[in-house]
Order: structure tokens, then C-alpha cells, then sequence
């Protein structure tokens, strides 16, 4: 066969209608590719040089192109670059990435939708001499963020084949994730890269909190050792007939205990902080009414059972006693302690022994006590972000300060209920009846509450870390008599009240921003 020659050839048809007859179209491939790119780029990795071709027909800021220039062929030959990208030779153009579509809505990673939402932050406001407010924004911080499952998170997906296109005959059909329980459980575990600081704070609450409970397992751990018997029997007898906790002359009561720095840890666990209305002179004695009560009443202890927030500088000369049941002073071991950190009985005997010996005047001068009020009757309307108060009958106090001649001290705490969860008595009338029936059986009630735990945020027996603001009201002057008269122990009350009710109208848009209602006044 001969050799084929450009005649023999049969080229392509340049003009449209010739090419609609021959089922071509409209345009050539080089007038499509001249016509439409203005820069093409095209890069060849070969042996490590870069070749960056620009073509004829960009735009000259006069606005004519380079296609004005002299041609020889119909198209300027392109300007060309060779280099190794390390000389001064200019740059090749960076082909712009396929990128991912972003997605309007959420974005799912195994199985779980989870939702784009902007950070939370806790809003400060500071008020300086001028008036003028200072506004700063802190982030939120894990602790704080809830961890919200998605319902769609065990629902199986479909894979798709290449392209987007399902197949039903071979699609695929994931099982169950592991682990997804854990996550739609709602528990928050706490992370491993904890502070030393806060692991110290956890231990010390933790140990006040389970004081009673681990002193007592202790005691009987003992009992089991035959060794310990020649001790702990003659000990048995000495805290059944023992009057420490009422005799009122504090000699076990140790200042170094309560100064301690571990009690600094315990007050910046919440944290807490203590507030005082008004100095109180050191000549006269008072009664602190703390409000509420509360589970356990953490800033009670806090404020007056040590000097971690530092109650001698604020009220010199003034020796407080936090009073509790006289049970715990039966205890084994947990006495002991109670001792030490200078608490007392709440008996009759007690306060009046602790507001009548002593002092600077060995007749009670400078002396203090703090009841707890409410009780535990009060315990069980301990809701977070609410304050009821069982006040309207209790007058006892009262009574006891115009016996001894005690000015009265309107103690409030912010925060107090917000540290645990309890059973609502509202949703659940059966068990509050049995805890009311405990309470008229042995005096005290037990709460089902629930807070956070060593290990977790969601369950457990610490309480949570929720800030403490405990205001000492305006003292409430008391004449003292021998019989206290109906009417004056009234208006005493009533002035009580009256205290009270301007601490809370005073400071609960400071304290208690979150709150749910007003303070109430019960009973």
C-alpha cells in the first residue's frame, strides 16, 4: 500500500453547517478552547521541573489583550518558565483544591448528628467608682457543657455506591456502634488531665461529706481486731455518758484544726464566700440563724465551723459555735471530730450553757452560736434555684435570746439548695410521707438527693460545685427577760423576718440570677 498524502486525508469541517452534516459540533475543539479559557494551566512534574504555560489572551489593564500583538499562526506561542521553584523564576499558579461542600444543617460521624451551636459563656459584669460597667465574656468550660445525645445515633446507615447512586442490592446495613449506650446514657465522666488543685478539693468534701459514715465503718473495722478490745471498750463507755458537746466550755475545741489549709481547698470547691452587713461590737453575745438548711448545710460548716473564709477577721473578738444534733456526739470517732472543730449540741442546755458561761466576762460576752433554723423538716423543700423557709413557728430561738439577752443575726446563704438534687415532694407524695413519718420517729428525716460523684458529674454524693455567697444580716437587738412576753416575742420574730426579707430582696439579682421564684416563708 502506498503512502497516504495530505489529499488523501479528509479533514475536518470548519464550518457549522458542514459539521451539522457530519454530526459534529457547533465549534472546533481549538476555537471552543481559545474562545472560552482565558488562562490555562497546566503543570508537568518531569524529573523535578515545574512548566507553567499562560496563554495569549489575557487582559492588559488597557484593555486590549495580547491578540493585537503580531501573529504567525493565528496564536501566540505562550510564554514559558522552567525552574526547579528555588531560583527567583516566578511561581507556578496553585491549582485551587476540590474542596467538601459545607452542609447547612448538622454532620454526622458514625452514626451521630451532631449539631453546630455556638459556644455558651458566663457573662461578668463589674461596676467600678465611676459607674461605669465592665463586660467580659468567659467560655463556658466542659464541666458546664452538657453532653446531649442524638436519638438518630442507632439508627443503621446505607452506604452508597460510587457516585451517589444506591444500589438495593448491595447496599450495606451497619449493626449497632459500640459503645453508643455510654454516650446516650447522659453520664458525664470526668477527664483524666485534672488540676492537682481540684483533685485535692474533691478529696477534702468528699471526706466531710461521707465523715459520719467512714468514721463509723472504722469504729467496727476496729471492733473485728481483738487487739483494739481493751481500748475501744472503756472508749464506748466514756461517749455514752460523756457531756462534751453540752457543757458549753469548749475545751476540745482546737484552733489549729480549724485553721487548717485544707479547709481552704473545701471553701473553693463551691467556691464560698462569706459577706458581712454590719460589724458586730464584741461586747454583746448572738444568735446566727442560718437559712436554709439545706442537705447537709456545707456553708454553715464552712463559714462558722473553720477560718477558711476567715469569720475572725470579719467579727473580732466573737467566739462562734455551729451547733448540731446531739446524736452525732454519741458517734464513735465522728464526735471526736466534731469536737475539734468546735461544734456543740443544739440541746436547750447546750445554747443556754454557751450564751451564759465564758467570754470575756465569764457571763457569755462575746460569745456566738449558729442554728440551723429550718431543721430537716427543711431539708426536704431543699429544690435548687428556689428558697422556702419552715420559719412562721419556729420561735424558739427567739425565746432563747430574750432568756439570755442574744442579739439576733439573720443568716442567709445563696446557693445552700442548689448543691444537691432531691425527690420532688410534689411528684412523689408517698415517699415524702414516709420521710415526714421518720422525721416524727427519730427527729431527723433522711432525703433521697443525689448530686455528682468522684468520677462523673451526673450521680453521686458530692455536692456540686456551685457558688456559695453567705450574708450575715443586721444584728437585731434583744432586751433580755426571765419570761419572755407573747407580744415581744412576736415583734422580735416579725423584725427577724423583716431582715431576712431585705437580704433577699437586696442581693438575688446578684446571688441568685437563676432563681426560679421568690423567697418563701413557711410554717
Amino acid at each position: 500500500m502506498a503512502p497516504s498524502t495530505n489529499e488523501d486525508l479528509n479533514p475536518e469541517p470548519s464550518q457549522p453547517a458542514q459539521r451539522k452534516e457530519h454530526r459534529l459540533t457547533p465549534k472546533t475543539y481549538a476555537a471552543a478552547t481559545e474562545e472560552n479559557l482565558d488562562v490555562q494551566v497546566k503543570k508537568e512534574n518531569l524529573k523535578g521541573e515545574v512548566k507553567t504555560v499562560t496563554s495569549s489572551t489575557s487582559t492588559q489593564p488597557n484593555g486590549q489583550g495580547k491578540d493585537d500583538a503580531p501573529q504567525s499562526s493565528g496564536r501566540t506561542t505562550p510564554t514559558q518558565y522552567v525552574g526547579r521553584g528555588e531560583n527567583e523564576a516566578p511561581r507556578s499558579p496553585t491549582p485551587k483544591s476540590h474542596r467538601r461542600p459545607k452542609s447547612n444543617g448538622s454532620l454526622r460521624t458514625n452514626g451521630h448528628k451532631l449539631e453546630e451551636e455556638p459556644a455558651k459563656s458566663i457573662e461578668e459584669r463589674y461596676k467600678d467608682k465611676d459607674g461605669e460597667r465592665l463586660t467580659s465574656i468567659k467560655p463556658a468550660t466542659d464541666d458546664e457543657t452538657a453532653l446531649v445525645p442524638d436519638e438518630t445515633a442507632l439508627v443503621p446507615d446505607e452506604t452508597r455506591l460510587p457516585g451517589g447512586k444506591k444500589d438495593d442490592n448491595q447496599a450495606l446495613v451497619s449493626g449497632r456502634q459500640a459503645g453508643a449506650g455510654w454516650e446516650m446514657s447522659g453520664v458525664r465522666f470526668a477527664p483524666m488531665n485534672i488540676p492537682l488543685k481540684r483533685r485535692l478539693q474533691t478529696l477534702i468534701v468528699l471526706f466531710h461529706t461521707l465523715s459520719i459514715v467512714g468514721l463509723l465503718a472504722f469504729f467496727f473495722l476496729m471492733c473485728s481486731i481483738p487487739l483494739f478490745w481493751p481500748l475501744l471498750f472503756p472508749y464506748t463507755i466514756y461517749i455514752l455518758f460523756s457531756r462534751a458537746g453540752t457543757s458549753g466550755n469548749l475545751s476540745y475545741r482546737s484552733e489549729f484544726i480549724r485553721r487548717l489549709r485544707i479547709w481552704s481547698l473545701f471553701a473553693s470547691y463551691f467556691p464560698a464566700r462569706l459577706h458581712r452587713s454590719a460589724p458586730l461590737p464584741p461586747t454583746r453575745k448572738y444568735i446566727f440563724g442560718y437559712h436554709p438548711h439545706g442537705i447537709i448545710s456545707h456553708g454553715a460548716f464552712v463559714a462558722f465551723a473553720t477560718e477558711a473564709l476567715g469569720f475572725s477577721q470579719l467579727f473580732p473578738g466573737i467566739t462562734n459555735t455551729l451547733l448540731t444534733l446531739d446524736a452525732n456526739f454519741r458517734i464513735p470517732f465522728y464526735r471526736d471530730y466534731a469536737l475539734a472543730m468546735g461544734l456543740a449540741s443544739v440541746s436547750r442546755e447546750s445554747c443556754e450553757n454557751l450564751l451564759t458561761r465564758g467570754g470575756a466576762n465569764g457571763e457569755g460576752m462575746g460569745r456566738a452560736i449558729t442554728i440551723v433554723v429550718g431543721g430537716a423538716r427543711e431539708s426536704l423543700d431543699a429544690q435548687p434555684r428556689s428558697l422556702r423557709l419552715v420559719l412562721k413557728r419556729r420561735k424558739g430561738f427567739v425565746k432563747l435570746a430574750i432568756r439570755t439577752g442574744a442579739d439576733l443575726v439573720p443568716v442567709l446563704s445563696f446557693g445552700e439548695n442548689d448543691l444537691y438534687e432531691q425527690v420532688h415532694p410534689d411528684s412523689h407524695p408517698a415517699i415524702y410521707k414516709i420521710q415526714m413519718g421518720i422525721k416524727k420517729l427519730l427527729g431527723f428525716t433522711v432525703p433521697l438527693f443525689h448530686a455528682r460523684g468522684v468520677f462523673n458529674y451526673d450521680y453521686g454524693m458530692l455536692p456540686y460545685r456551685h457558688p456559695l455567697n453567705v450574708v450575715v444580716g443586721r444584728p437585731i437587738k434583744v432586751e433580755q427577760h426571765a419570761k419572755p412576753d407573747e407580744a415581744y416575742l412576736d415583734e422580735l420574730h416579725a423584725k427577724y423576718v423583716q431582715e431576712l426579707e431585705r437580704i433577699w430582696e437586696e442581693w438575688k439579682d446578684v446571688f441568685a440570677r437563676d432563681r426560679k421564684g421568690e423567697l418563701q416563708i413557711l410554717e
